[in-house]
């Protein structure tokens, strides 16, 4: 669980040197839309770095399978979800915007896995 509370930090330090840059950096290169885009990447993020956090505290009481997959499908959500949308909301490319729904899918079971583990063990 150690390690998840390391990506934690780091994605917590990402999110918000990425928010600053694309309020700071972006803002006037980048259209409304896509400045937007931006933002709902950088919340994304910070919301599942939090959800890292959770799954590994909870995992430090725990040590039950479901916890580490749901931080690890919370980590692929991150690299997926948001990823694909800064590289999409910087470049305009659809084929990066067409990855985001997987990363969305990688939350969904990473939260059904956390609360399953939730409900069975705490």
């Amino acid at each position: 669980m150690k390690l998840f509370l390391i990506l934690g930090a780091i994605n917590g330090f990402l999110a918000v040197a990425l928010g600053a840059f694309g309020a700071h950096g972006l803002e006037g290169k980048l259209s409304e839309k896509m400045l937007n885009t931006w933002d709902k990447a950088v919340t994304y993020q910070m919301f599942h770095t939090m959800a890292l956090f959770i799954t590994a505290l909870v995992g430090m009481k725990l040590s039950q399978g479901p916890l580490q997959s749901a931080g690890w499908f919370f980590f692929i959500g991150i690299l997926l979800f948001s990823g694909s949308l800064y590289i999409y909301s910087t470049t305009g490319v659809t084929l990066f915007a067409m990855i985001t729904p997987l990363g969305g899918v990688s939350f969904l079971i990473g939260w059904i896995l956390l609360g399953y583990a939730i409900i069975k063990y705490v």
